[in-house]
């Protein structure tokens, strides 16, 4: 049967509609996805570093095409300074950077059930840590232990993660053995009193590398950063046969560790030097090797600064570095062997950036500012690594660390 032809204009008409429609489509479809993330503040609670003006574990919600962050619900604890995610994303961990619990001289991790469509935490339990104000935990790769930095007596410390994702006291609590690194560090700048713990052992930071074949933990008062072995049926670490490596100056400060992509480059950062150093790093021995070190602040700074934390973006292009007191952020391109070569020098807006963090899209830094009790926004340009205020400041009372649901 002969249909009737549409007219010109309908046709261009729909034609029209048709591709705006497939445009509109698109462009909601290649929008990043908003999510959650989890904002650690300290609390009036007492604890060794002094009371904070937190209330808990802010829940937020992050836009970022936006740049936004918008807070959603807050879950009350004791100084949560440190939060990890599971693999799986069901499950959280906090540490409580306390000096006192369960009527021991002990900090504690609490172990949550996360609702992965709303990103609320439910608490399943509380225990020990293992030492005195944990400032760092990790779940190993096997999701069977949860492995905690206590800063304040040094321990790290193994907690076993049960079938329901609460945790059990821990199966093993070491105090690394070794010579206090000098007060003073030999490699800070001109006009440096940037002292913050060479008068004992100090675990900063534990975490695996990335193939889950041995276990790094980072000690600021013994300028050290140790490798470790887990034995998954007792959990208890042993020194691995390569124990470690010193800071690559004295008094230098080692305080957290990242590693590229790759796997086979290692950056640690040194809280005192206010320095990066680059290792190459061997998987299969747990041994490193030093490539380079650099500053994390402007040649031209004179004084005292503490640097921070790292964030390494996803394709191995870029690191960025906290400055403590310059309250700056540090941007640097990754060359093809690893090596670091500064590219930008941006405010913070706050004071006493903390932690910086890349956001799981890449597409936002985000600075927690401790003592100016705010969470600042960047845009990134992830061509050329550079840095953008969003014009947001984010309040949330001392704000140490953000991290991020799966």
């Amino acid at each position: 049967m002969h249909q009737p032809r549409m007219p010109r204009r309908a046709l261009l008409a729909a034609a029209t509609a048709t591709i705006t429609a497939s445009a509109a489509s698109r462009a909601a479809t290649s929008s990043p996805p908003q999510h959650f993330g989890y904002v650690c503040s300290y609390t009036s609670v007492s604890m060794p570093g002094g009371a904070g003006h937190g209330e808990g574990i802010t829940l937020v919600r992050i836009d970022p095409q936006a740049g936004r962050l918008t807070a959603l619900q807050t879950f009350p604890g004791p100084s949560p300074s440190w939060i990890c995610v599971s693999p799986k994303g069901d499950r959280a961990y906090a540490v409580n950077e306390i000096g006192q619990f369960d009527g021991q001289k002990q900090g504690a991790v609490t172990a949550y059930e996360v609702d992965t469509s709303s990103g609320a935490l439910r608490q399943l339990n509380a225990v020990g840590s293992g030492g005195t104000a944990p400032v760092y935990a990790a779940v190993h790769p096997s999701g069977r232990y949860l492995l905690v930095a206590n800063y304040d007596s040094g321990h790290i410390a193994v907690l076993p993660i049960q079938s329901d994702g609460s945790l059990g006291p821990a199966t093993d609590s070491v105090a690394p053995q070794g010579t206090l690194g000098p007060t003073k560090a030999a490699a800070a700048g001109p006009g440096s009193f940037a002292q913050s713990g060479h008068t004992a052992s100090h675990a900063h930071m534990i975490a695996t590398d990335p193939a889950g074949r041995f276990v790094l933990s980072t000690d600021l008062g013994l300028d050290r950063t140790f490798v470790w072995t887990l034995d998954l049926d007792s959990g208890k670490l042993r020194p691995a046969a390569n124990h470690g490596f010193p800071t690559t100056s004295a008094g230098a400060g080692a305080r957290h560790f990242a590693f590229h992509p790759n796997g086979r480059t290692l950056y640690v950062i040194y809280e005192e030097a206010s320095q990066i150093a680059t290792y190459r790093y061997d998987g299969q021995t747990g041994g490193a090797t030093p490539l380079q070190t650099v500053s994390t602040l402007p040649a031209d700074f004179a004084g005292s600064s503490f640097a921070s934390a790292m964030a390494v973006s996803r394709d191995g292009r870029f690191l960025y570095a906290g400055n403590r007191l310059h309250n700056s952020i540090s941007s640097f391109a990754i060359g093809g062997d690893g090596t670091l070569r500064m590219i930008g020098n941006e405010w913070a807006r706050g004071d006493y950036p903390n932690q910086v963090a890349l956001d799981p899209t890449g597409m936002l830094l985000l600075a927690c500012n401790r003592r100016s009790d705010q969470v600042t926004v960047f845009k990134v340009d992830r061509a050329t690594g550079g840095l953008r205020f969003s014009g947001q400041y984010f309040p949330v009372g001392s704000p140490n660390m953000i991290g991020f649901g799966v």
